[in-house]
């Protein structure tokens, strides 16, 4: 098991440490819904450092980036962010991601922490004809993640950077906590706003120090992965490895939006078919009309008893105080206000599809 730079902090402010993707990783502090409103309602500081960081550098970067993601990434501009995913071979989704243009020639692509070697590999395999400069630096970075409305007033006090002027996927690299050349980056995974700040391990341990003394007037506080489950729930954001896999399209994902066929990329030909003709089943927001809370792996029925699909992530959102859910469906049973039923042990419990977020704030 790997540790964070952070591990120790965690365990010294008496966080529940977990097994994750091949760290060990603070699932929560407090509890989950006291950490959960502390993000919805102030700030709260979320160690990362498993998300996985690759340089791709050279007059061939973009090339590469464009050959194995799904989005434009031409339309980047230095300092600006896109969220995209990895397609694979046949029809499915090797990881999503977010790619970042930092230089003209340089990116930065941050993936998911299980995935780091898969995705390494399959982006090495195509930049055998690119030969773009590619570096991991997944075992030298530190990503905190400062998220929540009182953030940006919280850490104004510990930057020169005009933290309001940073919209919605850009960046700016600049001082941050005493630290030179930190990525500051408007992006998260909870849709309440923030930050995410991207440092070297050297430096995290100061920087989460500085950042906890500055927002102690804004009642700042440690928040582990179970909130970070529920947060991204409520807005409907997907996980890799329950809501998307190597077998789910992102047509099927609703992942429509950063599919762009304006570029060939890998398997751009058959994800055109399949958008063309549509897809056979979609992923589905619902949420429960009755008592219960959905989980991962749940069988999701039809009236007669007839299982059509099945839970990929669940949860009783704190936020709404009701049991919400995500999972794949035939498309009959896709559009919004279509019923069906979640078995929950012996109950079918009834469920309704709605539009996301599910959290409206």
């Amino acid at each position: 098991m790997k540790n964070t730079a952070l591990s120790q902090t965690h365990e010294e402010l008496g966080a529940k440490m977990v097994p994750f993707a091949g760290y060990k990783m603070p699932v929560s502090y407090e509890g989950v819904n006291i950490e959960h409103e502390t993000v919805r309602n102030g700030v709260g500081v979320f160690d990362v450092s498993h998300m996985g960081e690759f340089l791709i550098e050279g007059p061939n970067a973009l090339g590469l980036i464009q050959k194995v993601t799904s989005n434009d990434a031409s339309k980047l501009t230095v300092g600006k962010a896109q969220y995209s995913c990895l397609p694979n071979e046949t029809g499915g989704i090797v990881d999503d991601l977010i790619v970042y243009r930092v230089k003209e020639e340089t990116y930065l692509l941050v993936v998911n922490a299980s995935n780091i070697e898969k995705d390494w590999n399959h982006i090495s395999k195509y930049n055998k004809e690119h030969k773009a400069v590619m570096r991991d630096l997944s075992e030298a970075y530190s990503l905190l993640a400062i998220q929540g409305p009182k953030a940006v007033e919280a850490m104004q006090s510990i930057t020169s950077v005009d933290l309001e002027q940073i919209k919605f996927y850009n960046f700016v690299v600049g001082d941050f906590a005493g630290i030179d050349h930190v990525i500051i980056s408007a992006t998260g995974y909870t849709g309440s706003g923030g930050f995410e700040i991207y440092c070297k391990n050297s430096e995290v341990k100061q920087v989460w120090d500085t950042v906890f003394k500055a927002g102690e007037k804004y009642g700042i506080k440690p928040i582990g992965l179970a909130a970070r489950d529920t947060l991204r729930l409520e807005m409907g954001y997907c996980l890799y490895g329950n809501d998307i896999t190597d077998d789910t399209s992102p047509f099927e994902a609703g992942l429509g939006w950063i599919t762009k066929f304006t570029k060939d990329f890998v398997n751009s030909d058959a994800l055109a078919k399949e958008k063309e003709r549509g897809p056979k089943q979609k992923l589905v927001a619902f949420e429960l009309d009755d008592r219960g809370i959905p989980r991962q792996g749940y069988d999701i029925v039809d009236g007669q008893g007839k299982t059509i699909g099945k839970v990929t992530s669940g949860t009783m959102s704190p936020s709404l105080g009701k049991g919400i859910g995500l999972g794949y469906v035939p498309i009959i049973f896709a559009e919004t206000g279509s019923k069906f039923n979640i078995q929950i042990r012996k109950h079918a419990i009834p469920a309704t599809v709605v539009k996301l977020p599910f959290y409206k704030g």
